[in-house]
């Protein structure tokens, strides 16, 4: 008999399992009402009297260590529960990270902000609520001039002196202000306009103007930094500037990009003549200059502008301008891939 006890001490020594109806059928079959236990203490008044220390000594072992094993092997289910509830099973794949969609005018600002500042190009910001001498009159737009009436400007409540700014050329004026020649700086922001809303315009838009002030400033350094500009962006190297007419800028020009007919989408983006519009552009009025307290004769530059929005619509073939600000989830997602 006690022999018998001593295997099934090996037997609840070598025991071990993760599953809680294993553990529990082990627990009755020895710790159990019927369990083997109890019926080897109720063997006890029939062991001889020599033998009853050891075969107590014996029994205890047994039920000492088949209450240790199920408390063991419990405890153990028990924190790997716990672990689950918290981190759930470790071994399953990760939950899918959504990849956000950066806004299509972001990817064009950012691509055109890149590009100048390859070529010494800084970045300066202003702010979206002007007064009429940073808009207007330090460009060389005093009150009543008819250029004015190019611009549809929005004016805050009844102040005539107080407005969305109509262009980012304010940034440059404040720019100018607050730094002395050599000054090269672009200057990306959003502006207003009092234009009704289609496909083709709307009352808010995109804008990146850039300055270059310092000494011996030519036309023909803005044409090459155009031209350089066009290239990097658009893959054009073919580019053309027409005669124009701005107010801060003497003598003024439209810039045309050869886009080519190589698909029907050229034609129709062009109306035929491979050609595009992309921005504007000239030298700095010396008014300008004087009005920023920059002598003009010591010092010229040159100024151009464009609108990101503009770019963003042909690059990525937009049909309609209010789709970059609708927050249409299904437009945004087909940019994902997109820097």
């Amino acid at each position: 008999m006690i022999e018998n006890i001593k295997e099934h001490l090996a037997e609840v020594e070598k025991f071990v399992s993760t599953s809680t109806a294993e553990i529990e059928a082990f627990r009755i079959k020895y710790l159990g009402k019927k369990g083997l236990l109890n019926t080897f203490f109720a063997e006890f008044k029939n062991v001889p009297n020599e033998q009853k220390k050891e075969f107590g000594q014996v029994i205890n072992q047994l039920k000492n260590a088949a209450t240790e094993k199920v408390n063991t092997l419990k405890t153990s289910l028990e924190n790997q529960a716990d672990v689950e509830g918290k981190f759930g099973d470790l071994t399953r794949p990760g939950e899918p990270i959504t990849l956000g969609a950066r806004h299509p005018i972001s990817i064009v600002k950012n691509q055109i902000i890149d590009i100048f500042s390859r070529i010494g190009f800084n970045v300066s910001e202003g702010p979206e609520i002007e007064d009429d001498w940073h808009n207007f009159t330090a460009l060389n737009l005093p009150e009543y001039h008819p250029a004015r009436d190019m611009q549809d400007t929005f004016f805050i409540q009844t102040d005539p002196d107080v407005l969305l700014r109509t262009h980012t050329s304010s940034v440059q004026v404040r720019y100018m202000e607050e730094n002395k020649p050599p000054i090269r700086t672009i200057s990306p922001g959003r502006v207003y306009r009092n234009e009704a809303i289609s496909a083709r315009s709307h009352c808010f838009f995109h804008q990146v103007e850039g300055l270059y002030v310092d000494k011996n400033v030519s036309f023909a350094d803005l044409k090459q930094t155009l031209q350089y500009f066009t290239t990097q962006m658009f893959g054009k190297s073919k580019i053309r500037l027409r005669p124009s007419y701005f107010p801060f800028t003497e003598p003024s020009a439209e810039v045309d990009v050869y886009w080519g007919l190589e698909t029907e989408a050229d034609y129709r983006m062009t109306k035929g003549t491979g050609w595009l519009e992309i921005m504007g552009c000239g030298m700095i009025d010396p008014n300008v200059l004087k009005n920023c307290d920059i002598d003009p004769e010591v010092y010229s530059g040159f100024a151009f502008g464009m609108g990101i929005d503009r770019i963003a619509l042909l690059l990525h073939q937009i049909p309609d301008i209010r789709l970059l600000s609708e927050n249409d989830v299904r437009f945004l997602e087909q940019f994902k891939s997109a820097f």
